[in-house]
Order: C-alpha cells, then structure tokens, then sequence
C-alpha cells in the first residue's frame, strides 16, 4: 500500500513539473508576440499571466511565475526583447522590470477567481490582477 501511495505522489510532483514547465514556455511564447510601443513592447503575457491565475490557481500560479522568472534571472532569453535588449538580471532591471515583478502580484489575484460564485466579483479580480501588473510596471 505505501508503495503505491509513493507512486501517486511522484506521479503528481511530476504532473506538477510538468504544468510550470508548459506555463513558463506559454510565457515566454506570449512575449515574443509583440506590438512595437514605447519604451515597452506590447506583448500578450499580460493575458497569459491571468490565465495561469486563473487556471491553476494561486499557489501553482505563483510558482509558475517565479519560474519563470528564474529563467530569465539566469539568462534564458525568455523576456521581450531578449537577448537583442541584453538577458539575465540586467535585463529584469530594465524598463519591464516593473512589469515582471507586477506578474508576481497579478497572479496571486487571479488565482482567487474561480474561489467566487459571484460574476462581479470575478470581473473584479480578473481588472484588479491586470491593474496590480501597471500599477508596478508603468511608475518602474
């Protein structure tokens, strides 16, 4: 019987792996679909950041974020403009840096979102997480 309690565990750890592993590719492809602006490209990550609030809730969103953040720490070419606009923590100190760090926050948001039967409260939240993004990223 343990051993076949140990096999599930490992099964979901690796389940678990492999769900941050999808959630940190998605972010990274959604950052390179961008729309040239000043002096921070418009990318798709905002809406990809929600939806792994929202998807895998709080906790596995949170870990997923960071991450992803890892990556890019370490230099994975992961961000927008990467590696043309330099990589690793330098880049994270950069004019997105704000924005990065607001994922953090917005994903915390989002995660609450199917926790709440009442539609108001989910457009809130759902406004709040992406707010809670330019709220750090636009005074960065």
């Amino acid at each position: 019987m343990m051993e076949l309690a140990k096999k599930i565990e490992s099964a979901n750890i690796i389940k678990k792996i492999s769900i941050i592993l999808i959630g940190t590719l998605l972010l990274t492809i959604s950052a390179k679909i961008k729309v040239p602006f000043y002096p921070v490209p418009m990318t798709m990550q905002t809406f990809v950041v929600v939806l792994i609030g929202i998807t895998l809730g709080w906790k596995l969103g949170l870990i997923t974020i960071i991450a992803y953040l890892f990556e890019g720490a370490i230099g994975l070419p992961v961000f927008a403009g990467t590696p043309e606009k330099g990589i690793g923590i330098s880049y994270m100190f950069g004019p997105t840096g704000g924005y990065l760090v607001g994922f953090i926050s917005s994903v915390f948001i989002a995660g609450f979102v199917n926790l709440n039967k009442n539609i108001f409260i989910k457009f809130l939240l759902i406004f709040l997480s992406i707010f809670a993004i330019y709220l750090t990223g636009v005074p960065w």
